[in-house]
């Protein structure tokens, strides 16, 4: 939505210079882009919320996808289940990753709305994908790999911007 520019005092003459010592009027409580003023006073968005939301949810989609490739066939991955860190088969690996996935799709929406719970469950289920994906690395490095990046980065996105959408209400 494009905002009108600001108009000139009423005793102004057209055409002419403005009167002397009277300014724009004033404004409708916007202020000029850069300012650091926050969006959600205007429309109710905080961008960073809604990127931590985002974020969540696609790493929970990397994780549904590790977790259905695991299930759905043992040869998927070249590494034996026994040389993993931790040994379990990979339908078990496969159930973990669903469900982590799956339950970190669900805290994503609740991030985007700036839910306070969902941004400790939010916490605690990036360091639970850190953590399964670090053990996990061997059998699927580049994919663990990023997945840790990205979970790293999740943290890093709620816990220091998380609070924005509730410091202007």
């Amino acid at each position: 939505m494009v905002e009108p520019p600001p108009r000139d005092a009423a005793d102004r003459t057209p055409g002419g210079p403005p009167a002397s010592g009277v300014g724009t009027a004033a404004r409708t409580g916007r202020q000029e882009s850069g300012s650091g003023y926050s969006t959600w006073d205007e429309d109710g968005f905080s961008g960073w919320a809604w990127f931590a939301g985002g974020l969540m949810v696609l790493v929970g989609l990397f994780q549904v996808m590790a977790g259905i490739a695991a299930l759905a066939s043992e040869g998927y991955y070249t590494v034996p289940a026994r040389d993993l860190l931790i040994d379990a088969d990979y339908s078990t690996w496969g159930w973990v990753h669903l469900v982590l996935g799956l339950v970190m799709l669900v805290t994503g929406g609740g991030l985007a709305f700036g839910n306070t719970a969902a941004r400790a469950v939010g916490v605690a289920l990036a360091g639970l994908s850190a953590l399964v994906n670090l053990v996990f690395v061997t059998a699927s490095p580049f994919a663990a790999t990023l997945i840790i990046a990205l979970d790293v980065f999740l943290v890093y996105a709620i816990t220091v911007h998380g609070g924005e959408p509730r410091q202007t209400r």
